[in-house]
């Protein structure tokens, strides 16, 4: 039979095939994971609206990281949750904050790995919102000054990358220039460049004890009807020195993800957010999905995007996964060759 001439099947018919045509490649290196770092020892909280996702003392985090390393896990983005909040986040900045300590344990015991900081004031304030608010207002260039003081503090403390996600204007400009002038010009900076005020964050206010305490973000971040607004944001962010860009949620804005990456000659970045991860976790745990084929289909389709890396909860399970899949294949090569 002559009749299809093309046929695609052809290379779909065994794992072996289907490998070799295979366009899209995710790795465990691809996966940045999480934590959320609070103060004390021993403390390994769980998170209710993040099923297996929990906020750790540094001595847990670190302990949390064995199993994550081996994994293939070669990233870390940290986020601090401290003990107390005031009106000048004076946790973010200081030289003993959780975030601080962390990434000096980490390193530490880690050299290896690449430890972000997310630099944000949310979890500092005690009002919640992303900057200095002043008369219900969050003020853009006084929050400058304590981005660019956080960075300072955070590369001090060893944090390779300092990820500034606040959306205030100029903040990327304004980190650059502090860590230049404080001898840390080999101090990276990830922008979250195209971060829009999505629904998705819900489960992530949870986790880092963060909700505002009036009004929302729509006023800093992005509005999810826009597109052209994200493309002259990462331009910017570039012009102002960012080394890496980020677009956060990742799902819902695959467009932005896709025309980033091919507009941009830098390392795009995407966060699968909380609410996506909390979806899958909910839907599998009443059996309506495959939780593993499910998050590993999301993560891929994430890469396929244009995604250097992502920013997961899900990276240690995905690691594992793919691991586990690397070694069947192994194994199914093998017993072949044996027989």
């Amino acid at each position: 039979m002559s009749f299809p001439s093309e046929r695609l099947r052809r290379l779909r018919r065994t794992p072996a095939l289907r490998g070799l045509a295979r366009e899209t490649i995710l790795e465990p290196a691809d996966l940045v994971l999480p934590l959320f770092i609070r103060p004390g020892k021993n403390e390994k909280r769980a998170i209710k609206s993040m099923p297996g996702v929990f906020q750790f003392s540094t001595d847990q985090a670190v302990k949390a990281l064995v199993p994550a390393i081996a994994s293939g896990i070669r990233a870390v983005i940290l986020f601090g949750i401290p003990d107390k909040k005031d009106a000048e986040a004076s946790g973010a900045y200081a030289a003993d904050g959780v975030v601080q300590v962390a990434a000096r344990a980490i390193k530490a015991k880690f050299p290896g790995v690449a430890v972000i900081a997310d630099l944000c004031f949310c979890e500092y304030m005690d009002h919640g919102h992303c900057g200095v608010v002043q008369k219900g207002e969050v003020l853009n260039d006084a929050t400058l000054e304590l981005s660019a003081k956080t960075a300072v503090s955070q590369a001090e403390a060893g944090c390779d990358i300092v990820a500034p996600s606040g959306m205030m204007d100029g903040q990327v400009a304004a980190i650059r220039k502090a860590l230049d002038a404080s001898g840390r010009e080999s101090t990276a900076i990830l922008a979250y460049a195209a971060k829009y005020a999505s629904a998705f964050y819900g489960p992530f206010r949870d986790a880092a004890e963060s909700p505002p305490s009036f009004g929302d973000r729509s006023s800093y971040q992005m509005d999810p009807a826009n597109l052209r607004e994200a493309m002259r944001e990462v331009s910017l962010d570039i012009q102002e020195g960012a080394d890496m860009v980020m677009v956060k949620p990742a799902l819902a804005y695959l467009d932005v993800l896709r025309r980033v990456a091919d507009a941009f000659r830098v390392p795009c970045a995407a966060y699968s957010v909380s609410g996506e991860y909390a979806m899958i976790k909910a839907a599998a745990g009443r059996g309506w999905i495959d939780e593993r084929r499910a998050a590993m289909e999301s993560l891929l389709c994430i890469k396929r995007a244009g995604a250097d890396f992502v920013i997961t909860y899900h990276a240690v399970d995905a690691a594992r996964w793919l691991r586990e899949a690397a070694d069947a294949a192994f194994s199914r090569a093998g017993s072949r060759r044996g027989k």
